[in-house]
């Protein structure tokens, strides 16, 4: 009878899929920010059309406005981009994170 059992738990055991990857923290699969060449929405409004066109251009999964005076958090996101805005709420830096 043990020994039916032992078998039975390595049967069941060969049958078991590979792990998937491990899911890494502040991360989405596919999206890795680019800043790069985002210098020409330098300026622009802070809309949500522009917001759009940077994601897409950054290939980013999260976008994150940083108004005037507002705090940020430290932690780094590679799918994250930040937009940094001036007291007129346009555009005034991009960086990844």
């Amino acid at each position: 009878m043990r020994s039916l059992v032992l078998f039975a738990a390595a049967a069941l055991a060969a049958c078991s899929t590979a792990p998937a990857e491990p899911v890494v923290h502040g991360t989405v699969p596919g999206h890795i920010c680019n800043a790069v060449g985002t210098d020409n929405f330098i300026g622009q409004p802070g809309t949500s059309e522009t917001g759009a066109a940077i994601m897409r251009a950054t290939n980013s999964a999260v976008l994150r406005w940083a108004p005037p005076g507002y705090m940020l958090t430290m932690d780094f996101s590679a799918s994250r981009v930040t937009v940094r805005l001036g007291p007129d709420y346009k555009v005034t830096a991009i960086n990844c994170g």
